[in-house]
């Protein structure tokens, strides 16, 4: 099962698709089904599509979890690391690098071209809320669990009055939506032993319970509890991440928001998981000095709760998906997500992004852009960043 041959040639592809794919999670899995189920035929399409509903089931990156189990069915737990890893480095390497231009450089045209990245920001988190509305929202419930939940953020806009409110989203589902039909499930060989669930699940609540308690009493511990809750709190795909972590940091002075959201749209130009934003963050947050153990820290911090969530579910998964309550409560969680990113859409991403009728119009023109005009979101950052030096400069 642990076969170092295997898991380098695991590495290898998805390293190849971690430099190719851009488009978001929903893109991710097109490119993981054509790769691993129609061209090499390593997964069954039933194989495939139950990894992949576990995937959505469950917080975290989805598209990186469905490329943990990928590499976990096909080369053990080294391919799991070598598909994460493979995956996961072009586009972090490529935020890292950003972080180090962004703290070095504070000239005009720089400055515009942030600004202009933060316009973008407004643009694609909007896509974000459309999409998701569409699909996590589709009824009168699910739309009402929404509205709910940009209310309680509303008046609770800390981290945790989110956790309040994704906690309120799942009772809401599970007295709203307990009676829907439960979807069929296809049965699949797993190959995690329990022994190594519960070890899993055991790692996961000491480090949810007990980070808090210490990370006060060092700048590198209180990093990575900021990212580990984040990630263990994502549900409905990485833009979900943006409040979490924009509620964690930017009140807490850690940086700025303008440079927060430029290392968001950033995130927007480079292939792979949108949780590679971490990267950014801990890179920019520990300075040039440390930027590097920054960046690390904070991507493993923000990746490591869906694995071992993952690792936990995976022996039992036939038994949980057999429950409509646990369904009812993700479906819950799913809809609360949205009025969560809705709210963050208007404060503090808008407000503090669009300060005249000019950079209210190049929003919408970016926003027609993305969502009518379906153009690559690596050319709307160009774009943007170049309209923004532009205006800079004259």
């Amino acid at each position: 099962m642990h076969d170092p041959l295997k898991a380098a040639r695991v590495f290898w592809i998805f390293f190849k698709l971690g430099l190719t794919s851009f488009g978001g999670p929903i893109a991710h899995i097109g490119f993981f089904r054509n790769e691993f189920v129609t061209c090499r035929a390593w997964l069954s399409e039933a194989i495939f599509a139950e990894l992949l509903t576990i995937c959505q089931f469950l917080p975290g990156p989805s598209s990186s979890q469905l490329g943990f189990a990928i590499g976990l069915m096909r080369a053990g737990w080294l391919g799991a690391l070598a598909a994460f890893v493979g995956f996961t480095l072009p586009s972090a390497l490529a935020l890292y690098g950003f972080a180090l231009v962004v703290v070095r450089f504070d000239v005009p045209i720089w400055l515009g071209a942030l600004a202009g990245l933060k316009l973008v920001a407004v643009a694609v988190v909007a896509q974000a809320v459309c999409g998701m509305a569409q699909t996590l929202c589709p009824d009168f419930k699910r739309a009402s669990i929404g509205v709910a939940a940009f209310l309680a953020v509303a008046f609770f806009s800390t981290a945790f009055g989110m956790i309040a409110t994704i906690s309120m989203a799942a009772a809401l589902g599970f007295f709203l939506l307990g009676q829907e039909k439960i979807v069929e499930i296809s049965t699949f060989h797993c190959p995690v032993i329990k022994r190594h669930a519960w070890g899993a699940l055991g790692l996961f609540v000491l480090l949810i319970a007990f980070l808090p308690l210490v990370a006060q009493s060092d700048p590198m511990l209180e990093l990575f509890d900021i990212f580990f809750r984040a990630g263990a709190l994502v549900f409905g795909g990485g833009h979900a991440v943006l409040p979490l972590l924009q509620a964690e940091m930017v009140p807490q002075g850690l940086m700025s928001n303008g440079a927060f959201l430029a290392g968001y749209s950033g995130a927007q130009a480079v292939p792979g998981p949108l949780f590679n934003f971490s990267a950014y963050l801990g890179a920019l947050v520990f300075g040039p000095s440390a930027s590097l153990l920054g960046a690390t820290l904070a991507l493993s911090a923000i990746f490591l709760p869906g694995f071992l969530i993952l690792t936990a579910v995976l022996p039992y998964w036939q038994q949980i998906r057999s429950y409509s309550a646990a369904q009812s409560m993700v479906k819950g969680v799913n809809a609360g997500v949205v009025g969560v990113l809705a709210f963050s859409l208007y404060h503090p991403i808008f407000t503090t992004s669009v300060h005249d009728t000019l950079d209210f119009a190049l929003v919408l023109v970016w926003s027609l852009a993305l969502i009518l005009w379906r153009l690559p979101p690596v050319l709307i950052v160009a774009m943007g960043a170049s309209v923004g030096a532009a205006l800079a400069w004259f």
